[in-house]
């Protein structure tokens, strides 16, 4: 490894296989500003890059190589974030990391206090991110273990409880200091009682926003607990000198006011403000938390012999066969090996009717048992479960940014200074032209704009509704990848449907067939070639077919969006749709087109079966369609929403299943390419697309639409595709799914209206500017509340997605 401190960084490479792919990633660097030198060593599958010192270039160089269609191995990970009090303290800790050697991304989320860091091994580890972060007064968790997240929950508990008695503390003293700073100012050692009683709320229980302070000044650096502690600090020193040397003021004929319940009062304001902030953060991903718990802490395994042990979930393994008695959860994705029982799927699915489950039934972590007993054997566990899968990508995507957050960031990092400015020169301001008493009055108003600025509402507009919008939708059975997208489907204007697996329910099933030759070896080479593919429609065939004795078949092709070809005792054979027949010139009997027409008006997909010469058979297929999927297309339309069906299937299969869910804009005879290329078509006329499919053949097109969602028991191709999935398949889920990104936008829209609003009335009024209109002054203790209620209804009012329905 390189001397990285010289510029030299060492990137390793994937997919860069030959001496052509290097010279591609030659000429792709060439354009990233920043780099001084570089070359691929292809041997040791890695490119040596000089920098000009910039830390941007990494992520520049990174991002050249991937757009080129290769890879650079990064390890991308989620850590908790410790001692972060506002959202500057989040600009702060991810301009840390993104500086450090060897971080291609970083981005920190002040709402649920995590990091999201890609980096490249050997360059930097979690140990080195940690005390870099450390330096500051952050902290990282870089311990992943079980421990490790109790611990976790510990230090969270911890400083809730220590959050809680220092505010009931701060209480218990400004309560008295504001009685004696309103109605007995004139009783004797008034100052010195109200400096005893402020002393332990200013140096003790708020000694926090001092320290924090220092560390961020150490580094030049400036968060909320710069302005806390300058504006306390001002007013009790300011107090302090008032209380010792009164006749500095009473020589020049003026009266020292002191404002030690200011400085308590503010600080208990603040500190009440923060606890409440914390529970209701809390609430908005109780979402996660509710799934989290869905996972049993120990299983019943059963092992050979049938004896029964409790085992802990950990250290179950694939193939373990595993008891679950009524009422219990189900520990693991598996195969139901003996009995039958109710299955609640209603957390997994967002589906609130139980369903059956009996031999070969499909059972998944995470659902809770009903009534009966089932003995499961265990296909997937660990990381690799439904839910695990789930409770990642509900992280993954709480933990996003929306597009409109880089605009807020952009500003929280230099609100403080602003305001630290803006407080400056109030004060000179009062101090030149506010009288006999500016200064006295200048230091207030500095003080009051130091106290009633506030980034936190800015910092927790956007991720607060975020991770109530993401938990909202996994609750429901809508997984959402990421911020970003939940932002886009607000705009979606165009959706566009598969058919099969999406509008139908996909499990085709054979109604009719009809033969020229009833010759049962016709039949058994059916039964043969339709065995070797893998369509759904193939799949209905062989179930139809499976009496049939299998013959060997010499040769097989897949035909996309036609159907196949094979070689059997060496002649050709052919099935799949009309244009398949039309493309090998083969004959089709009246009595054949006549029996087709009929099926194909009554909806029915048909399979054509055939020799070389003339067909011998077609098969009437039928895919019924969901009962949610004429509704669901209803609510689009009634949103305003193009619907649009695409289909393989034939013209009048597809206008049949068009009339019966709905829809009026249909494709017939649909490939794959041509899914893609109708995508795009949409996008050129400037609309925002919603692609909606399950198959492999879908993912594609998924992928090129603005906004992909994927049916839940498709494919994993198609999952992988898409921004969205619908985890139950039903489409109804699907103007849902709409309705909460349009909601969701709403309250980030509404938090930031709020926030910025707040900031830009709160701080001209804490400054003076209506004195001179009406003589109002703002009060500093009125202005900590104000502060303190800012972070408070941004996050209420995030928290009403979690009750508005869908």
């Amino acid at each position: 490894m390189r001397d990285y401190s010289s510029n030299h960084i060492s990137l390793p490479l994937e997919g860069v296989d030959s001496e052509h792919c290097a010279l591609i990633v030659d000429k792709g660097l060439n354009k990233v500003d920043g780099i001084v030198n570089h070359r691929v060593e292809l041997n040791n599958k890695q490119v040596v890059i000089e920098t000009n010192g910039d830390p941007a270039v990494l992520p520049q160089a990174v991002k050249a190589i991937r757009d080129l269609g290769y890879n650079v191995t990064t390890v991308k990970k989620h850590y908790p974030v410790l001692n972060m009090s506002c959202a500057s303290c989040a600009a702060s800790s991810q301009s840390i990391l993104e500086n450090q050697p060897g971080v291609v991304k970083a981005e920190v989320n002040y709402a649920n206090t995590s990091a999201a860091i890609e980096y490249i091994p050997g360059m930097t580890d979690p140990g080195k991110l940690r005390s870099a972060l450390q330096s500051v007064g952050y902290d990282l968790m870089t311990d992943e273990t079980e421990d490790a997240k109790d611990e976790l929950e510990n230090i969270q508990q911890k400083k809730l409880s220590s959050l809680r008695a220092k505010t009931i503390a701060a209480i218990i003293f400004s309560v008295p200091l504001v009685i004696i700073g309103m109605f007995f100012m004139n009783i004797p050692y008034a100052n010195y009682i109200m400096w005893a009683l402020a002393t332990p709320v200013v140096l003790w229980i708020g000694s926090g926003f001092f320290v924090n302070a220092w560390k961020q000044l150490k580094h030049r650096s400036a968060n909320m607990d710069t302005l806390v502690a300058l504006s306390t600090g001002v007013a009790y020193i300011f107090s302090i000198f008032n209380t010792l040397f009164p006749g500095f003021w009473h020589s020049r004929g003026l009266h020292p006011h002191v404002y030690f319940e200011a400085a308590a009062v503010v600080i208990a304001f603040i500190l009440l403000g923060k606890l409440l902030e914390e529970k209701a953060k809390n609430n908005t991903s109780s979402a996660l938390k509710k799934l989290i718990g869905l996972q049993p802490k120990t299983v019943t395994v059963i092992h050979p012999g049938g004896h029964q042990v409790q085992v802990p979930l950990a250290e179950v393994n694939k193939g373990a066969v595993i008891l679950v008695k009524p009422g219990e959860k189900i520990a693991v994705d598996g195969i139901v090996t003996a009995g039958s029982s109710y299955i609640d799927e209603s957390l997994i699915s967002g589906e609130p009717v139980p369903v059956e489950k009996r031999k070969e039934s499909k059972v998944f972590a995470g659902t809770i048992n009903q009534k009966g007993s089932l003995e499961f054997m265990a296909e997937k566990v660990g990381g690799d479960t439904l839910l695990a899968q789930i409770i990642q990508m509900v992280k993954d995507a709480q933990g996003s940014r929306a597009p409109v957050q880089k605009l807020v960031d952009k500003i929280a990092a230099i609100f403080v200074p602003i305001v630290i400015g803006i407080a400056v020169i109030t004060f000179i301001t009062w101090l030149v032209w506010g009288g006999e008493n500016g200064f006295t009055q200048g230091l207030m108003a500095m003080v009051t704009v130091l106290i009633i600025a506030c980034p936190c509402a800015l910092g927790l507009a956007t991720p607060t509704a975020i991770m109530v919008g993401v938990g909202k939708g996994a609750t429901n059975g809508i997984l959402i990848k990421d911020a970003e997208s939940l932002e886009l489907s607000k705009n979606i204007n165009v959706v566009v449907l598969d058919k099969t697996g999406t509008i139908t329910e996909g499990h085709p099933v054979v109604t009719n067939t009809c033969w020229t030759d009833e010759t049962g070896t016709h039949a058994d080479i059916l039964y043969s070639i339709e065995k070797k593919s893998e369509h759904p429609l193939a799949e209905a065939i062989v179930h139809h077919l499976h009496e049939q004795k299998g013959i060997a078949v010499d040769k097989f092709e897949n035909i996309t969006g036609q159907g196949i070809k094979a070689t059997v005792h060496d002649h050709t054979w052919l099935a799949g749709n009309k244009a398949l027949m039309h493309q090998y010139g083969i004959n089709i009997p009246l009595k054949i087109e006549q029996a087709a027409i009929e099926w194909e008006t009554n909806a029915k997909t048909v399979i054509y079966f055939s020799d070389e010469q003339a067909v011998k058979a077609i098969i009437g297929i039928a895919d019924k369609i969901k009962p949610t999927s004429r509704r669901a297309v209803h609510k689009l339309q009634q949103a305003g929403i193009e619907v649009h069906m695409l289909t393989g299937d034939n013209e009048a299969t597809a206008r049949a299943i068009a009339k019966e869910a709905g829809i009026l804009h249909f494709k017939a005879n649909v490939l794959p390419g041509q899914k893609l290329e109708f995508i795009k078509q949409l996008q050129q006329q400037k609309k925002t697309v919603a692609m909606v499919g399950d198959g492999v053949n879908d993912s594609a097109a998924l992928a090129q639409a603005d906004v992909g969602i994927a049916m839940g028991k498709g494919s994993d191709i198609a999952i992988e595709s898409a921004k969205m999935t619908i985890v139950s398949g039903d489409l109804a889920k699907v103007p849902e799914a709409i309705r909460l990104s349009r909601k969701t936008v709403s309250t980030i829209r509404q938090n930031l209206f709020w926030a910025f609003i707040y900031n830009m009335i709160g701080i001209p009024i804490a400054a003076g500017v209506l004195h001179p209109i009406n003589g109002f002054v703002l009060d500093p203790m009125i202005a900590g509340a104000a502060m303190a209620l800012s972070s408070i209804s941004v996050v209420s009012n995030s928290l009403r997605l979690k009750w508005s329905s869908l």
